[in-house]
């Protein structure tokens, strides 16, 4: 019997990457999406480092460094140093702003403390100390309650009953683009819809009656050609009647966008996805932590993004002093 290892090992990776990456998806839960952003900022870390201690040239194509032959010799001399040389580059000649090189501190130093205390390689852990830069908090992209009406409103064509679903499960359900795709029919028990979110939990959903109302209108079209549906328990259909896959719902929203007017680039499924967070909080009076469970947040810091106030609730605020009307 032959096996396929290429999802557990790549001959391209040094040895500990490789373990690293399968202990963050089976021991971890962490999704594909963050496995591979590991990687490739551990593969651009250890090609930095050939260059910066003079193993290959520095006008040597980048893309090119070979990284297979790094050791447990070659990790064990890696200090704290070599890690903020790294983020001086990724700055200075990657152009990574403090997001990007925020992200490569964390993966370093997951990186590090799994080599330190779980595969037991090294004796120090040189990411102990590293700093991330700082971040400005931002409040979130959002469409307004008519902006989102409008969008709504701007759905036809062929498809229009399944993407006006999709639509309106983003905007009312605050759903990931991942979660969204992988819906399963059987996975939804009248007004609840159990998806998987990050690190492989599941978490209920509950459809108010908008989103019920465009569920059922588009089953009943999907359901017209089920002899020709491949995969049975999957909700949303490409053309292909196939699960439809990230790419092809970005593709849609943004066609819709345009077709009401709105900014395409502005906005996209995540953008949805602080829209529906945000009319929760903002109109129906949701507390903090009811919001981090409809979103599947792990940490309530994340949530409290959408405790932004806007500048109509300052204006109204300043208006409702009661010597707002008070003149000279």
């Amino acid at each position: 019997m032959q096996y396929n290892l290429s999802n557990i090992y790549n001959p391209e990776l040094p040895q500990c990457l490789n373990d690293f990456l399968n202990y963050l998806g089976t021991i971890r839960g962490k999704s594909k999406n963050t496995q591979d952003g590991y990687q490739v900022d551990l593969t651009m870390f250890f090609r930095f480092l050939k260059i910066y201690r003079g193993i290959v040239k520095e006008n040597y194509e980048f893309e090119n460094i070979d990284i297979s032959d790094i050791n447990t010799d070659f990790i064990r001399k890696i200090t704290l140093s070599d890690l903020y040389a790294f983020i001086s580059f990724a700055e200075n000649y990657r152009n990574n702003g403090n997001y990007a090189r925020a992200r490569k501190v964390a993966c370093l130093k997951s990186f590090f403390k799994y080599l330190f205390s779980k595969a037991k390689l090294i004796d120090t852990n040189p990411a102990l100390e590293l700093e991330s830069p700082k971040i400005d908090k931002r409040n979130p992209i959002y469409l307004s309650l008519k902006e989102s009406k409008i969008l709504l409103n701007s759905i036809d064509g062929k498809f229009k009953e399944r993407d006006y679903c999709i639509i309106t499960f983003f905007l009312n359900c605050g759903m990931r683009l991942s979660e969204l795709c992988s819906i399963n029919i059987s996975k939804i028990k009248e007004d609840t819809l159990t998806v998987v979110g990050k690190g492989n939990k599941e978490r209920t959903i509950y459809l108010n009656r908008a989103c019920l109302t465009a569920l059922n209108n588009y089953l009943e079209i999907r359901n017209k050609d089920y002899d020709k549906i491949k995969d049975k328990d999957a909700l949303f259909l490409s053309k292909n009647h196939t699960r439809i896959n990230k790419r092809s719902v970005e593709m849609m929203l943004k066609k819709y966008l345009k077709n009401a007017g709105l900014d395409s680039n502005k906005y996209t499924p995540h953008k949805l996805r602080h829209t529906a967070a945000t009319l929760m909080y903002k109109y129906g009076n949701v507390d903090i932590r009811s919001l981090q469970k409809i979103l599947g947040h792990e940490n309530v810091s994340t949530t409290q993004i959408y405790t932004h106030v806007d500048d109509e609730q300052l204006r109204e605020a300043v208006n409702s002093n009661p010597l707002s009307n008070e003149e000279e």
